[in-house]
């Protein structure tokens, strides 16, 4: 009888250890070698962000890759340059840039969030969210901004978009 039970316990470890084995099981072939093709933009490289940016892209959009206007996109990146990147997302059109110090006033921090709206180049496809912190002693606060700060912002970005696809040489 005890020979049964210590049986009947190790039945279902060795019911466990042997549906482990691989009988019959192969690993998957590996993936084809990728065949080098030009870019869609005639020049570059064909890269990841040849893809993304368009290279020399004929559209107003400056690229069929991300869902959002090219030229916003890297005016974006461009004109926020000097703030630390947190997170960008090119098909949902969203940059968040982290909390920046600016040297000359060591008591107070900014936070970007720029949100581009349209494929189109236009004043309302971009949207700008500005955070502003001023420090008492060791604890950060929340601070007002001024509005004028976004609206400049804004027009900054808009200027060196406007820039970048006159010099691309597509015009509308």
């Amino acid at each position: 009888m005890m020979m049964i039970k210590r049986f009947l316990m190790f039945l279902p470890l060795i019911c466990v250890l042997g549906g482990c084995a691989a009988v019959g099981i192969e690993p998957d072939a590996p993936p084809p070698e990728p065949v080098a093709t030009p870019s869609a933009s005639g020049g570059g490289n064909g890269g990841l962000i040849d893809k993304w940016f368009g290279g020399n892209s004929t559209r107003e959009g400056g690229s069929g890759g991300i869902a959002v206007n090219s030229f916003l996109w890297r005016a974006s990146l461009d004109t926020m340059s000097f703030m630390p990147l947190k997170h960008s997302d090119p098909f949902g059109g969203v940059i968040n840039y982290d909390w920046y110090t600016p040297p000359e006033s060591p008591g107070e921090r900014l936070k970007v969030t720029i949100y581009i709206l349209d494929r189109q180049l236009r004043a309302d496809g971009l949207r700008i969210s500005v955070f502003r912190q001023t420090r008492t002693g060791s604890i950060w606060r929340s601070a007002t901004i001024d509005p004028k700060t976004t609206r400049e912002l804004e027009n900054a970005i808009l200027k060196r978009a406007r820039e970048m696809r006159i010099a691309s040489g597509i015009i509308k």
